[in-house]
């Protein structure tokens, strides 16, 4: 597995090793062993996954200490454009955000520790998504950042008249107004 580093520390980018033949392909998603060797060392204990359709904005979504949550993710079919934005208040990056596109094709990975929000939007008809996380969702931590916000001015690869946001994520906080505690 090739692990590389991003513009924001802590922030990484993991492209596994596929094998394809005419019967189609084999990969290794997790192996706790290279991770380690890679500087993460997170126990992963929860699962997730969504399915979404086209023009779907999910996020900033995190959780306040000591409930955050480190998160490892996944496009296992479909293709979406994934965002982490820097939530850490000694971090030279603060307020800066990172996005990459994820797909069932190009098999990447992103490794997004604690002290970031996340969201995705989705590009293809529809994309079901997966991620691993280092602890479990608590509701009473659950904090969220408008996905809009012009401070920081993500471009979600969709555009705004297609942009399908659930209520709740329509209620996010702007970065400025946002409670985070890492």
């Amino acid at each position: 597995m090739e692990i590389k580093n991003t513009p924001i520390a802590g922030l990484l980018v993991l492209t596994p090793r596929v094998f394809k033949d005419e019967r189609g392909y084999f990969l290794e998603s997790f192996n706790a062993k290279n991770l380690k060797e890679a500087g993460i060392s997170t126990s992963f204990v929860q699962d997730n996954e969504s399915k979404s359709t086209k023009g779907v904005i999910r996020g900033l979504h995190y959780q306040l200490k000591p409930y955050a949550q480190a998160k490892l993710v996944r496009v296992i079919e479909g293709a979406v454009f994934d965002v982490a934005v820097d939530l850490r208040k000694d971090s030279p990056t603060l307020g800066q955000w990172f996005g990459l596109e994820l797909s069932g094709e190009n098999k990447k990975q992103f490794y997004i520790p604690r002290g970031f929000a996340h969201g995705f939007s989705v590009l293809s008809e529809t994309a079901v998504f997966s991620y691993k996380c280092d602890g479990y969702y608590h509701p009473e931590a659950e904090r969220g950042i408008l996905y809009n916000d012009p401070q920081l001015n993500i471009d979600w690869k969709v555009d705004e008249k297609d942009a399908l946001v659930s209520d709740k994520d329509q209620k996010n906080v702007l970065f400025q107004e946002a409670e985070y505690n890492f």
